[in-house]
């Protein structure tokens, strides 16, 4: 399949990589017609998608059966007036019906929009009038059921609510029966544009209401980058990706790009993260390619790892969140395999990554990859060169280039948010980062994270990577906190792990200092310490050190001052 949309496939160096990567983009491309139906054409008894849950239950689909099944949503849901330009919001979790519902959507032409089953009934009414949703499609259980209709009276624009399981509403439509039901499906003439939006996602942000984060139809090839150089697939490939399909990273490791590459998508569908659960997963079903965020490989770490037969995995990729060296240290002891870190946004494919021919270094994002010609832009407005050492904004150069397969269209209907984010022919992507000697790309923080004191710019990341070495850290944040003297100190937010709960927090909070002392600059070390239970985060999990620098002290939180 690889090589309907690529000139060349095979690369023998990262500078061929480079060089002569190119996507053959075609008229009118439309993943569901273009790479479902065709890989059903060619593959028809390949398996698509392995599905099983904490329950024991398993699924198998092949890309025939993928076929057959968003063919019958697609009938359904044109019968209810979901057509071309209709906007249908997803709240599916891991249920095997996403897989149909998103694809049979991409064959009617109309714009899916992933949620995550967290949403509240007001997240639900403001995302059905900010993108005039037309009908959900969801997965019928109370909290989400009580959620929609508690939203739906505030919701005008919403025709339909369409739920798969049990129990649904007597005045909602079933899912799996109006599939049943549905008549034969036949492509129409014209489904869609390249430009047409495909995929709408809330942009979660750590302040002010989420952002409207379009993609159009030619999103899903810039994910060819994705799984066949990143996650390194083949049609012989097992992948699992840990993601809830309400989050944008889903789309990343569970669809677009495995597909393209006629990997088997493999999908865990559970209600509660545990560790050892997901390695039987691994060890069970024989996974050869992993992906999951720093926090999931943390918890991974802290079991026995060793007890569960992992021979079966080739390659681990890593993504979410900056990577802490001492987490892809501590993998690599335990199964010898290194974890590529990768970079990307909501408003992005993968933009920088640690490709196959790149021998990762613990903590560095890699390199840039082909599709983006990344650059840094230093405070003073200069653009450092490819490869140029420094430290600066990660921004997109977009002129002179051809628009790059995977970049937003914008954010829609905020003209503020479109004149911060795309300037004078850039995309500033609000991230920090310093450029090495041998151009690999190095974390630092967000824009509005980085630390002033005594003079010194300071990246969170690089503390907190320190920090979260330290035996006793689960979780930490870095913030600034104002000083007379200083302008700033470093303050860590820090979650223990389960056996220091009752230690000495004065004695530990010294300890970790040291501990720091040791790893970075001496005036990197964080000179307060809070001890929390939980940090405060976005409804996609990610820290929001905003909430952490504006919030007055916790009122059952211990904090540590030690200079």
């Amino acid at each position: 399949m690889l090589n309907r949309f690529l000139h060349k496939t095979r690369f023998d160096s990262y500078d061929d990589f480079m060089n002569n990567f190119e996507i053959d983009v075609p008229e009118n491309f439309n993943f569901g017609y273009d790479v479902v139906d065709a890989q059903a054409a060619v593959n028809p008894d390949k398996t698509a998608l392995l599905w099983t849950n904490e329950h024991g239950e398993e699924r198998r689909f092949s890309f025939a059966d993928i076929k057959h099944h968003s063919d019958r949503a697609a009938s359904f849901l044109a019968s209810l007036g979901i057509g071309r330009g209709s906007r249908v919001m997803l709240m599916l979790k891991r249920r095997y019906q996403f897989w149909f519902a998103i694809i049979a959507l991409h064959k009617l032409g109309a714009t899916a929009i992933p949620a995550t089953h967290l949403l509240t009934a007001k997240d639900i009414r403001y995302r059905c009038n900010k993108a005039n949703i037309e009908a959900i499609i969801a997965a019928s259980e109370p909290s989400i059921i009580k959620n929609i209709e508690e939203a739906l009276p505030g919701c005008p624009t919403v025709g339909h609510v369409i739920m798969t399981g049990k129990d649904i509403p007597a005045e909602w439509k079933d899912f799996d029966k109006g599939m049943e039901c549905a008549q034969d499906w036949k492509r129409p003439e014209h489904v869609n544009d390249n430009e047409d939006i495909s995929l709408i996602y809330f942009t979660s942000g750590t302040s002010g209401d989420p952002k409207m984060v379009a993609h159009d139809f030619l999103y899903p090839l810039g994910h060819i980058i994705t799984a066949s150089y990143w996650h390194n697939l083949t049609p012989e490939s097992l992948h699992l990706t840990v993601a809830d399909t309400g989050w944008g990273k889903a789309v990343w490791g569970k669809l677009y790009g495995q597909w393209i590459a006629g990997a088997t998508v493999f999908v865990y569908d559970f209600e509660k993260f545990v560790a050892a659960d997901l390695l039987k997963m691994i060890e069970k079903h024989r996974i050869t390619s992993f992906c999951a965020p720093p926090t999931i490989f943390r918890f991974m770490i802290k079991e026995d790892v060793r007890s569960y037969d992992l021979s079966s995995l080739r390659y681990c990729t890593i993504a979410g969140e900056a990577l802490n060296p001492s987490v892809f240290e501590e993998w690599y002891r335990l199964t010898g395999l290194k974890l590529m870190e990768g970079f990307g946004q909501t408003e992005t494919t993968l933009t920088i990554a640690n490709f196959p021919w790149i021998d990762p270094k613990p903590g560095s994002m890699g390199k840039p990859g082909p599709e983006y010609d990344v650059r840094i832009l230093e405070a003073d407005g200069t653009l450092l060169a490819p490869g140029q050492e420094g430290e600066g904004e990660i921004v997109i150069l977009l002129e002179g280039r051809h628009r790059p397969c995977g970049l937003t269209r914008g954010y829609l209907d905020d003209a503020e948010a479109m004149a911060r984010a795309f300037d004078d022919g850039l995309y500033h992507t609000g991230d920090i980062a310093r450029v090495d000697e041998d151009g690999y790309l190095w974390f630092v923080g967000r824009t509005d994270d980085v630390i002033k004191s005594s003079g010194y710019r300071i990246g969170p990341f690089e503390v907190e990577s320190a920090v979260m070495s330290h035996p006793a850290v689960i979780e930490c944040a870095v913030t600034g906190v104002p000083d007379e003297v200083r302008g700033q100190k470093i303050k860590a937010t820090i979650v223990l792990a389960r056996d220091f709960h009752d230690a000495n927090l004065r004695a530990l909070a010294k300890d970790i200092q040291e501990h720091v002392k040791h790893l970075t600059a001496p005036y990197k070390y964080p000179r307060v310490i809070e001890f929390v239970e939980e940090l405060p985060k976005t409804i996609s999990g990610k820290v929001r050190h905003a909430a952490i620098r504006k919030a007055a002290m916790n009122a059952n939180a211990t904090k540590i001052k030690v200079s």
